[in-house]
C-alpha cells in the first residue's frame, strides 16, 4: 500500500511516497499502523497523546476523508488505493 506524505511528514519519513505492507482485507487503520511502525518519527506528528489522529492532520483514502465518507479506520483497502497524510498548510 502506498502512502503519499506532505511537508514535514515527508521530511520525517525521508520520502514523499512510502510503501507499506498490508495484508489482503486490510483497513486504513492497518495501513496507518504499518506506516508508523516503519517510520516511528511520524507518530508524534500524526497521533496525539491518546493515540488518536491529531485534529490538524488530514488523512485521505482515494481523495476522500474516510472519517466522514466511510468507516474511518475500518475502511477496507483494495489494491491500488491511495492513502495520503497532510499537515496543516498555510501561506499567502
Amino acid at each position: 500500500m502506498r502512502w503519499k506524505l506532505f511537508a514535514n511528514l515527508a521530511e520525517a519519513a525521508g520520502a514523499r511516497e512510502v510503501e507499506v505492507s498490508v495484508d489482503p482485507g486490510g483497513t486504513v487503520g492497518d495501513a496507518l499502523d504499518a506506516l508508523l511502525d516503519e517510520h516511528p518519527d511520524l507518530e508524534p506528528l500524526v497521533l496525539d497523546d491518546d493515540g488518536d489522529l491529531r485534529d490538524h492532520i488530514r488523512l485521505l483514502h482515494n481523495g476522500e476523508n474516510p472519517f466522514t465518507a466511510a468507516s474511518g479506520y475500518d475502511t477496507s483497502l483494495d489494491a491500488g488505493d491511495e492513502l495520503a497524510l497532510f499537515p496543516p498548510v498555510s501561506g499567502g
